[in-house]
């Protein structure tokens, strides 16, 4: 009998590789993985100094908060951009205005000067820096990332020290292997990661139906934030019940380019090129129907692509025409797109972060919820060397949108199966545990993993979605959802005159927007648990239905919003 293969022994760290891990610095982990080149990833040549995207984290104890650490830097970057001869044209970010907070420490211009000499041609601050509260989005050399890592302000007790040419300073780079009493000005420079969409008779599945039958759980009265590629306005899905119509004053805006013109902005994120964010905003919401009132006016055909596999193993794309009602999980729910993505592959995190913060503002910080939760169908790897599991700057400030009465549902990810090799060398597929993306690590987040459409008892967690625990030992995902072969908007652009076009798609991305749906829904009809996103987290995790899978794969189980419903 031929001796079994031993699966090869996974390869472990050095001890010098951890330390040099664990060492502290205030340049992230992830960034420094990133200058100091990634092998698997060819070298682009450049053609001036190497620049890398960051998103810079201000220390807290800076004089005057993180508000005056970041007007610091703004107002030294001013300082780079008249010395460089910039115009107002050529820097967004002067368009936006960049005025000091009242109460703001009155720093010396030396300060000021010595610090703007750390920017060079290609260095720049993004606008959308402004929307944020504690970050701001730039691209710096790798000399720039060195130097502001170690810059350091003098404390008032010793506000003048004295070098060893007898010059007198008050705001320096810190001396290396000097023993440390001035204060940072920066916590942490992170690296501004891609983010990426997690795409690998859903309504009945979560009982959704039954809900809007027997307690008209609907979404009316809520909103809810998309952010994602946009949503193609044009679809006629979100026409009849004015999906896309905001109250309140709210506005869609597009973060993927400094635009200070709420006008353009607004517009901007209702173009969707790549059809993610429509396809995740439909089945949140709205509704198309040809048979039921309300009909939906100007189609007389609903057509559904799909992709089969033919016996040769090609794919091919089929469009037949459907009969009847297609619906988001909460029709009368309002959306607001805020636009993160570029297209279906290109994004970056500050962008993410800055729609976050949108929120917060438009919010007030709580103190009035006009947006009541947000969908992610999005995130990137996480890497524990980077950060610990939970507390990226991304996990971070969804946390915070939570504690300030915000629901955010985040797709758990498509990296639970995948290729191990056995002791041999030779490749063998198996499930990966432990793969849940950012920020679906965040722990006040309903973190989503996929199920069957429509036979999630029998067929059980999809084999693509990310399985738990969390680095940190934390059981994720929370809950699972249809994410297979899910039927919602394609992309308006082309259709037939009198068509709607639909298509199916495939991932976490797809199950969390039913999780966002079924919440609307119930908040519409429990609007005590307004503002109480925590609260709402536990009564539909009390509530989920156990499909007898292991925790780490499926949560505490099945989303079930009529039982939700009648929990309370």
């Amino acid at each position: 009998m031929a001796k079994r293969q031993r699966p090869r022994q996974p390869e472990t760290e050095s001890a010098d590789s951890i330390r040099e891990n664990l060492v502290k610095t205030r340049i992230g982990g992830d960034l420094s993985s990133v200058m100091k080149g990634d092998p698997d990833r060819p070298k682009k040549v450049a053609k001036g100094p190497e620049s890398f995207d960051v998103v810079i984290e201000f220390n807290r104890d800076f004089p005057g908060g993180v508000t005056a650490a970041r007007q610091l830097l703004f107002e030294a970057y001013r300082l780079h951009l008249d010395r460089i001869g910039a115009t107002d044209e050529s820097n967004n970010l002067r368009r936006f205005g960049m005025s000091a907070p009242l109460g703001m420490p009155a720093f010396p211009e030396e300060i000021k000067l010595e610090l703007s000499q750390m920017f060079s041609n290609g260095s720049r601050i993004a606008a959308k820096s402004l929307w944020t509260d504690s970050y701001v989005f730039a691209t710096l050399t790798r000399e720039a990332i060195g130097r502001l890592s170690t810059w350091v302000m003098s404390r008032k007790d010793d506000d003048e020290k004295t070098e060893g040419d007898g010059k007198k300073t008050k705001g320096k780079a810190e001396p290396s292997g000097s023993k440390r009493k001035d204060i940072p000005l920066v916590y942490k420079i992170w690296h501004d990661h891609e983010i990426y969409r997690c795409v690998y008779e859903s309504v009945r599945t979560i009982k959704g139906d039954a809900a809007q039958a027997s307690f008209a759980a609907s979404g009316k009265g809520v909103v809810w934030a998309v952010a994602d590629t946009g949503i193609d306005k044009t679809h006629p899905h979100f026409s009849k019940l004015k999906t896309l119509e905001l109250p309140n004053g709210l506005n869609h805006w597009d973060f993927t380019s400094d635009n200070p013109d709420p006008a353009s902005a607004s517009k901007a994120a209702l173009i969707d090129v790549a059809g993610h964010g429509t396809h995740v905003a439909g089945i949140i919401a709205g509704r198309t129907s040809l048979s039921e009132d309300p009909k939906t006016e100007g189609i007389a055909k609903i057509s559904v692509t799909s992709e089969i596999r033919n016996e040769d193993d090609t794919k091919s794309l089929v469009t037949d025409e459907h009969k009847g009602v297609i619906s988001g999980m909460a029709p009368q729910c309002k959306l607001m797109s805020l636009k993160v993505l570029v297209n279906d592959k290109q994004g970056k995190l500050s962008n993410l972060l800055a729609a976050i913060n949108y929120i917060q503002r438009s919010n007030d910080y709580g103190r009035n919820i006009k947006i009541h939760g947000l969908n992610l169908s999005l995130g990137y790897p996480f890497n524990p060397v980077w950060f610990a599991a939970g507390q990226s700057p991304l996990c971070v400030e969804v946390n915070r949108l939570v504690r300030s009465g915000v629901c955010v549902v985040v797709a758990a990810g498509n990296a639970g199966y995948g290729t191990v090799m056995q002791f041999s060398g030779a490749p063998e597929r198996a499930v990966h545990d432990g793969t849940i993306m950012d920020p679906g690590n965040a722990a006040l987040a309903i973190t989503v993993g996929s199920t069957h459409r429509d036979m999630p008892h029998t067929y059980g967690v999809s084999y693509f979605s990310s399985k738990g625990p969390t680095a940190d030992g934390r059981m994720k995902p929370d809950l699972v959802a249809p994410g297979e072969r899910i039927v919602s908007c394609a992309l308006y652009n082309g259709a037939n005159t009198g068509e709607a076009p639909f298509r199916e798609d495939t991932g976490t991305s797809m199950a969390a927007p039913h999780v966002s749906g079924a919440i609307a829904a119930f908040l519409s009809v429990r609007r005590e648990f307004l503002g109480q996103p925590e609260r709402v987290k536990e009564i539909f995790v009390g509530a989920a239905t156990d499909l007898k899978r292991r925790p780490e794969f499926q949560g505490a189980g099945l989303l079930d919003l009529m039982r939700t419903l009648q929990a309370v």
